[in-house]
């Protein structure tokens, strides 16, 4: 038997969120398919372009002003939704641009509750994708969170919280 080194133990970071949500799956689904919905609650500079496989669509936010490309890999109706967009860590200095994947699942419960999973995967493994992956951790659960405060009191969460 031989030690594992430090570079093998070390593994790109990756993570996973989920939340519960009171509404049925289609209409959750909805709400993240939906631009306009999706605007309402997550992307607070605006949504353009609905999730559909092959489709390329912008993301815009307050607190990271410009549209950013997000490329729509899969979806399968009130089930699953693939994105692939640019991983925050991809400056020249480390190597150049590229892209992690965004893996959204919708479950419906037996209680008429929906659970939301969303994992990132695909960073590099570096100090700074995984400060970039923390981030992104963080940004992810507070969709759930403003989706979850959206579709149950119709309430902008984000609003002005960032700027």
């Amino acid at each position: 038997m031989r030690a594992v080194t430090a570079k093998e133990a070390r593994t790109n970071p990756e993570f996973k969120v989920s939340g519960r949500i009171n509404k049925p799956v289609h209409e959750v689904f909805e709400a993240v398919a939906d631009p306009r919905q999706l605007s309402n609650y997550f992307t607070t500079g605006g949504a353009k372009g609905r999730l559909e496989t092959g489709a390329t669509v912008t993301w815009d936010f307050a607190d990271f002003p410009g549209a950013f490309p997000v490329h729509v890999v899969e979806v399968v109706a009130d089930e699953k939704i693939v994105l692939r967009w640019a991983a925050a860590d991809g400056t020249p200095e480390q190597g150049g641009s590229y892209e992690t994947t965004v893996t959204m699942s919708f479950e419906a419960l037996e209680d008429g509750r929906t659970l939301v999973s969303i994992a990132e995967s695909g960073w590099r493994d570096t100090a700074a994708a995984q400060k970039a992956a923390f981030g992104n951790c963080e940004g992810w659960t507070g969709m759930l969170a403003a989706l979850r405060i959206w579709l149950e009191r119709r309430f902008n969460f984000r609003e002005g919280f960032y700027k």
